[in-house]
């Protein structure tokens, strides 16, 4: 799946703490945290690694998308997804062009705050 990442040196804690802030700095509240290595490590007793997905929303956009199409709540909220790496830890969030095509009205200026909050951790990467 097409996303938007960055990596970063930080471990996981940190690098979540700094992508909290930075979205929150750009209207982004997290809504819900799934710490997926531990769930995954106390019900399968396999691992992943140290892996947490972050439930991010901007209520001003999910209200305009969700009033021309309800179905706009499949894709809510926004995963952004922390991975810890051998070098440090990688965010990633799907691209909103990708998972809302045709609705440039939405994605492009989602998309260029999710950039801006991502960027302030590091070069982002698209693909």
């Amino acid at each position: 799946m097409q996303s938007l990442s960055v990596e970063t040196t930080k471990p996981l804690s940190e690098a979540e703490e700094m992508i909290r802030t930075q979205l929150s700095a750009v209207g982004f509240g997290i809504l819900s945290e799934i710490d997926l290595g531990a769930t995954l490590t106390a019900k399968l007793n396999k691992s992943v690694g140290n892996m947490k997905i972050l439930g991010a929303c901007n209520p001003q956009f999910a209200y305009e998308a969700l009033s021309t199409d309800r179905s706009v709540a499949l894709l809510l909220p926004c995963n952004v997804v922390l991975d810890e790496t051998d070098t440090g830890t990688r965010i990633s969030i799907p691209s909103p062009e990708v998972l809302m095509p045709g609705r440039p009205d939405i994605t492009e200026p989602v998309t260029d705050l999710l950039m801006t909050a991502l960027g302030a951790l590091g070069d982002v990467i698209i693909g």
